[in-house]
């Protein structure tokens, strides 16, 4: 279920609340620590939820919200097959760079059953949107036509999911160049066509070019 505030001051409080939560985590902040932090009442906060959990809750779907508009903006691009994908791969940097580990873990600790709502809708939508340039892709003849949607679909779920539930990698390596580089042509490579991957060599450095990393 998504929900979608149609008020631009709850709105805005949800935006900065999940700023919050994305620097220190959700735990330690408090009901009292975000009224401070808006210079509102506490009482006007909880005419807009109900408690710490709804805060959370529509923290989270708003984020979403903004993400599935994300996907849609692309739609609409009218884009290639690969172009698509490498819009998508820009914005999951953008998210990698302000993940903050502890915020999932708070989620999953402390709200398990949230966790697990939020959990499912992320893991529909990404298999979702996947699904669909996979057999975009294979229409455009850029990716191979006998590949499986469904299969290579799910492993990128599965792929992404665990991206962070790791100690391998550094933070910083996560959201480096060379990480993405790698990631994206490790996808890429697995379900090209002869003539999807032509064009891809003929265009990477246009793509790169678009690229911003710290």
């Amino acid at each position: 279920m998504y929900l979608c505030h149609m008020n631009p001051k709850v709105n805005s409080i949800l935006e900065l609340v999940h700023k919050l939560y994305q620097r220190y985590g959700i735990k330690s902040v408090t009901m009292d620590d975000v009224a401070k932090h808006l210079g509102i009442s506490k009482k006007t906060l909880y005419e807009h939820f109900r408690d710490k959990e709804d805060l959370v809750r529509n923290v989270l779907l708003q984020e979403n919200n903004h993400q599935v508009r994300f996907f849609k903006a692309i739609e609409e691009k009218k884009l290639n097959a690969i172009e698509e994908l490498f819009e998508v791969y820009k914005m999951l940097n953008l998210i990698f760079k302000e993940y903050n580990p502890s915020m999932e873990y708070d989620l999953r600790k402390y709200y398990p059953d949230l966790f697990i709502t939020i959990t499912q809708i992320r893991r529909k939508r990404m298999y979702e949107s996947v699904y669909n340039n996979l057999n975009k892709g294979k229409k455009e003849g850029l990716y191979r036509k006998e590949l499986n949607a469904k299969i290579i679909s799910k492993l990128h779920v599965i792929r992404t999911e665990n991206f962070f539930d790791n100690d391998i990698f550094t933070q910083e390596e996560l959201i480096s160049f060379k990480m993405f580089h790698e990631v994206f042509i490790y996808h890429l490579q697995g379900i090209l066509s002869h003539e999807g991957r032509s064009f891809f060599e003929n265009n990477f450095d246009k793509f790169k070019a678009t690229l911003s990393f710290s």
